[in-house]
């Protein structure tokens, strides 16, 4: 019995070696194409030299999107046919300009705490809900500009009037007679005629060209009832 296991694992091991030297005689030939890449790419090695915000102090950040605001802003009083607005766009500048519009338009409200907060609230929406009208009119009228981008531009053409109420407020300090008014109608209607001028600097382009007035149309109202409560405004006592 003892002679017949080892002679049934002798037989096991010679079937064992004729495989593996079977295999041992198997090579890859030099024709045969190596499919596959483990070689690191070389973009790769300044991956992590490449800028991040993440990295930056929270100062650099904040200045950095202040001086892109401002840049903002002259593009609006200089308006020309520029990509800059609408490649860089941020919706930072409107909200401040709308913000700073309906604080100085509150002020025109009985003074009292339930009649001031409907005021901004009103501006608030007017100016926002306009904006968001007026961009999917564009949209629909085949525009190729974004929804944020179009935001973006009627948000910062807003500049011009937004000025004007501060012009109209320091002239209401001296009194609200009919030289005041002229003047006022004078500001109000220059300013609202260089905000529309800017934003369908900025929009015309973006446009089926035979369709072009059907959205400048809406631009216009959106501007003038803006510039018609800055005109009507008066403060309280």
């Amino acid at each position: 019995m003892v002679v017949s296991q080892l002679k049934r694992t002798f037989t096991t091991m010679n079937v064992f070696n004729c495989f593996f030297a079977g295999l041992s005689d198997i090579s890859i030939s030099e024709d045969i194409p190596v499919e596959g890449d483990i070689s690191m790419p070389v973009g790769s090695q300044n991956a992590d030299n490449d800028f991040s915000t993440l990295d930056e102090p929270v100062k650099d950040t904040i200045l950095r999107d202040l001086r892109a605001v401002g840049q903002k802003f002259v593009h609006v009083m200089y308006p020309k046919k520029s990509s800059a607005l609408l490649r860089d766009w941020d919706l930072w500048g409107p909200l401040l300009l709308c913000v700073t519009l309906a604080l100085m338009l509150q002020g025109g409200s009985v003074d009292s705490e339930e009649d001031g907060r409907p005021q901004f609230a009103e501006v608030f929406v007017i100016i926002w809900f306009g904006s968001v009208i007026i961009t999917l009119n564009s949209k629909l009228l085949g525009g190729t500009i974004s929804f944020f981008q179009s935001l973006c531009v009627l948000g910062y053409c807003i500049l011009p009037l937004t000025v004007a109420m501060i012009v109209c407020r320091i002239v209401l300090l001296g009194g609200s007679g009919l030289v005041s008014f002229v003047v006022r109608l004078i500001v109000v209607t220059a300013s609202f005629s260089w905000s529309t001028f800017a934003s369908t600097a900025f929009l015309a382009d973006s446009q089926p060209p035979n369709r072009k007035a059907l959205v400048v149309y809406p631009v216009f109202l959106f501007y003038f009832v803006i510039g018609w409560m800055i005109l009507t405004f008066s403060p309280s006592h």
